[in-house]
């Protein structure tokens, strides 16, 4: 059984157009204080970001936040976290939200969460790391990012087996279950007709 003591939410820092992704956000963070397990996230007070950190707060859970300096002097930075770590550039703000997470979950999300996710998944493939990193499928969201995933296993620039270790669905509950019993497969990324 993993233990997971802090996850990763990558989401929007808007709320979107459906009243549905802010519930599930609150549900998804009312379960990690629950489950006692410390959310990392943009650092955010506004959209979906905010929604995830205001719901663990408000069930007692602990709350890290990490932002760049930018977005703290526009004002956006949640000021009632347990941690508020300010970095300097985006890149840094990714490498130290990796630092203090053992498990990455995309809720809905634009540039950014792809952006964020993306790095992670690559980093997996490449055996940086064994961390579980999942799309909470929320109105099928990422039905078409999963079947461009697909795609990219059947033209050859991605291999099953690291495809496989990439979770999708529209359940909290399976999500934790999921995360709970991950075992990472490394499998070299390089793709050549003799590993074929």
């Amino acid at each position: 059984m993993r233990d997971i003591k802090a996850l990763c939410v990558y989401c929007g820092s808007s709320s979107g157009a459906r009243p549905e992704y802010t519930e599930v956000a609150k549900a998804f963070g009312t379960r990690l204080a629950k489950e006692n397990i410390a959310l990392v996230y943009g650092g955010g007070k506004v959209g979906l970001m905010g929604t995830v950190a205001d719901a663990v707060v408000a069930a007692g859970g602990r709350v890290i936040g990490v932002i760049p300096r930018q977005l703290v002097e526009k004002e956006v930075a949640h000021t009632g976290l347990s941690e508020l770590h300010v970095v300097e550039t985006m890149h840094e703000r990714k490498t130290r939200m990796y630092e203090l997470s053992d498990a990455f979950v995309a809720l809905p999300g634009g540039f950014g969460t792809m952006d964020e996710m993306f790095e992670m998944l690559t980093w997996a493939q490449l055996g940086l790391h064994t961390y579980p990193c999942a799309f909470l499928d929320v109105l099928g969201f990422y039905k078409g990012l999963a079947a461009s995933m697909d795609h990219m296993v059947a033209e050859g620039f991605v291999k099953q087996v690291q495809r496989e270790q990439v979770w999708f669905g529209d359940s909290i509950d399976a999500v934790f279950d999921w995360m709970k019993t991950y075992e990472s497969t490394y499998t070299p990324k390089w793709i050549t007709k003799e590993s074929v």
